[in-house]
């Protein structure tokens, strides 16, 4: 069985997982910028998920769930309902579709995430990559 997700111990997984991806690695070498991902209630989950990242150069420097109540200035906010991120972490969404598509929303400098596409989708791949029981 899998770490729930969005619990700190999944973030902890998550932030292993992607410092140990080198494709993400070499697609982020240039980033520069933190995210906030809130995760909003559907179906199954009756609660926001909200956790925290910042993205360094290829290595998330450090990321952690964000307690109810916390504002946390970030560069980046992506948000979106549970349906659209539980087809994000089955593979079955593109992030940047799934923005254009409105699934999902950006705050931040959209023309910096449109030059670096690669490292966004590297980045939510990983997500695929943990070991995640779903709500």
């Amino acid at each position: 069985m899998g770490l729930k997700f969005g619990s700190q111990e999944w973030v902890s997984s998550y932030m292993e997982t992607l410092n140990n991806n080198a494709a993400y690695e070499e697609s982020a070498k240039t980033w520069e910028g933190d995210f906030v991902f809130i995760v909003q209630p559907e179906g199954n989950l009756d609660h926001e998920i909200r956790f925290y990242a910042d993205l360094w150069h290829g290595k998330a420097r450090s990321m952690r769930t964000i307690p109810e109540g916390e504002e946390v200035d970030a560069a980046f906010v992506f948000s979106g309902k549970w349906e659209n991120w539980s087809k994000l972490i089955d593979g079955k969404l593109d992030p940047i579709k799934g923005l254009m598509s409105k699934k999902f929303k950006l705050k931040g400098d959209m023309k910096k995430v449109m030059r670096a596409v690669k490292a966004a989708k590297n980045l939510v791949k990983t997500i695929g990559m943990v070991d995640t029981e779903k709500f």
